[in-house]
C-alpha cells in the first residue's frame, strides 16, 4: 500500500493546486477544456516517446499508449500530425538577442554615464546603439533589434535618441511574448521540481522560498521595491558571472558539452480576506 508520502491522492491535490492559475489564464483567454486536451494529449505522447524510450529500442505506438492510456490509434494521429513551431526569429532567439543588448548597455563602461547607470544612446555613431549592438548581437541588424525593443517597451526613442526603460528583456506591451514567456519559465521551475524529487538527496538544484501569512498590507509597496532591487542586483551578479563563461556559439560549433543553465526569481502575493474575483469571462 502507498504511504502518505506517495500517494497518488497528494499528487493529485499539487496537480490541482498548479493547474488553478492555469485554468483562470485559460479561461480569461477563451481557450475552452477540449483544446487543453488535445495539447494536454500530444505532450503526453511526446513525452513518452522522447522522455521515456528505452535503450536500443524505437517507440512503438502501443508502448505509448500503454505509457499514456490513450489509445493506440488517438497515438497514430498525434504522432502523424504537424509539429507546433515558434517559427524562425521566434521567442527565444529574439531573447537572447534582446537581452545580450540589453545587458550590455547595463553593464558595459562605454555605455554608461559618469554615476554608472544607462546613458541615452543615439541611434548611429561610435559610442551608440548600433555600436552596441554590434559588440552584443552579433551579425543582427541595430534595426531590428531596436524594432524588437522598441515593441516590447523596453527602450524609448526621442528623435534620435534612445533611453533605456528597463534592465531587462521583459514585455511591456506584448501578450504573446508574456505567454511565452511564461511556458519558458514555468517549464523551467517545474523541471527543477521534478528533478529535485528525483535526484535531491544526491545532485540538489536550488529552490528556495521565502514567505509569511500574515503581513499588512500596508507594507507591501515597500517590501515590493526593495525585493524587486536585491534580486535584480544577485541576477545581474550572476548574468556577469555567466557571461565571461559563455561560449557564445548559437550555431554550436564547439565541440564542448554545453547546457542551458539560469537561477529565476519570482514575486508572489495573495490577499487573504479578499473573495477571489476573477471578473467576466468573454
Amino acid at each position: 500500500m502507498a504511504n502518505e508520502e506517495t500517494s497518488p491522492g497528494v499528487l493529485e491535490r499539487a496537480i490541482e493546486r498548479l493547474l488553478r492559475p492555469l485554468v483562470r489564464l485559460l479561461l480569461r483567454h477563451a481557450v475552452p477544456f477540449a483544446a487543453f486536451e488535445e495539447m494536454a494529449k500530444r505532450v503526453y505522447v511526446d513525452a513518452a516517446l522522447n522522455d521515456f524510450a528505452l535503450p536500443d529500442r524505437k517507440a512503438s505506438a502501443s508502448r505509448v499508449a500503454v505509457l499514456t492510456g490513450l489509445t493506440r490509434k488517438e497515438v497514430q494521429r498525434l504522432r502523424s500530425a504537424p509539429e507546433q513551431h515558434e517559427g524562425s526569429g521566434g521567442l527565444s532567439e529574439r531573447y537572447n538577442r534582446a537581452a545580450r543588448v540589453l545587458t550590455g548597455w547595463v553593464r558595459d563602461a562605454e555605455f554608461r554615464d559618469s554615476k554608472g547607470e544607462a546613458r541615452e544612446l543615439e541611434i548611429d555613431g561610435e559610442a551608440g546603439f548600433a555600436a552596441l549592438v554590434r559588440r552584443y548581437s552579433g551579425d543582427m541588424p541595430a534595426r531590428a533589434v531596436l524594432d524588437e525593443l522598441l515593441r516590447v517597451g523596453a527602450v524609448e526613442q526621442h528623435g534620435d535618441t534612445l533611453r533605456l526603460v528597463t534592465r531587462a528583456f521583459v514585455p511591456q506591451r506584448s501578450q504573446a511574448d508574456k505567454i511565452g514567456i511564461l511556458g519558458h519559465d514555468v517549464a523551467d521551475l517545474i523541471a527543477t521540481i521534478d528533478h529535485n524529487l528525483q535526484h535531491g538527496a544526491t545532485d540538489p538544484r536550488f529552490q528556495r522560498k521565502v514567505m509569511y501569512h500574515s503581513i499588512p498590507t500596508s507594507v507591501l509597496p515597500a517590501f515590493r521595491k526593495s525585493s524587486a532591487t536585491d534580486a535584480q542586483a544577485l541576477l545581474e551578479k550572476l548574468d556577469r558571472w555567466l557571461a565571461a563563461r559563455d561560449l557564445d556559439d548559437p550555431a554550436g560549433t564547439e565541440p564542448l558539452p554545453r547546457a542551458r543553465v539560469g537561477l529565476g526569481i519570482y514575486y508572489f502575493e495573495e490577499g487573504l480576506e479578499e473573495p477571489r474575483r476573477e471578473g467576466v469571462l468573454p
